[in-house]
């Protein structure tokens, strides 16, 4: 049986590489992936903690639901790329200062 620090390491090294990537990419798609990899690092932290609740199973109820709702975040947050580059040219967000005033 592997031990929840294992699980939690883990987690913290993609919730890192996560961070990393929304904070050094100029890419408004990398920032997104960023995003979703921490979400993905919370993910796997409800379900080792669901692994021990053997009665309620509350973290892989939780885990299903913080999938849905990241698939509904990236589907709007494409959208919403799609529109920018659509009207800028562009993803990179430093370049997109219309949207600040």
């Amino acid at each position: 049986m592997i031990p929840i620090t294992h699980f939690l390491a883990v987690s913290a090294c993609i919730f890192c590489i996560g961070l990393y990537a929304v904070i050094s990419k100029r890419n408004a798609i990398m920032i997104l992936v960023g995003i979703e990899l921490m979400i993905n690092a919370a993910i796997l932290n409800l379900v080792a903690f669901g692994r021990y609740d053997k009665v309620h199973y509350g973290g892989q109820v939780f885990a299903l639901f913080a999938i849905v709702l990241a698939a509904a975040a990236v589907a709007v947050g494409l959208s919403i790329i799609l529109m920018v580059y659509r009207k800028y040219k562009t993803i990179n967000p430093d370049q997109i200062t219309d949207l600040r005033d």
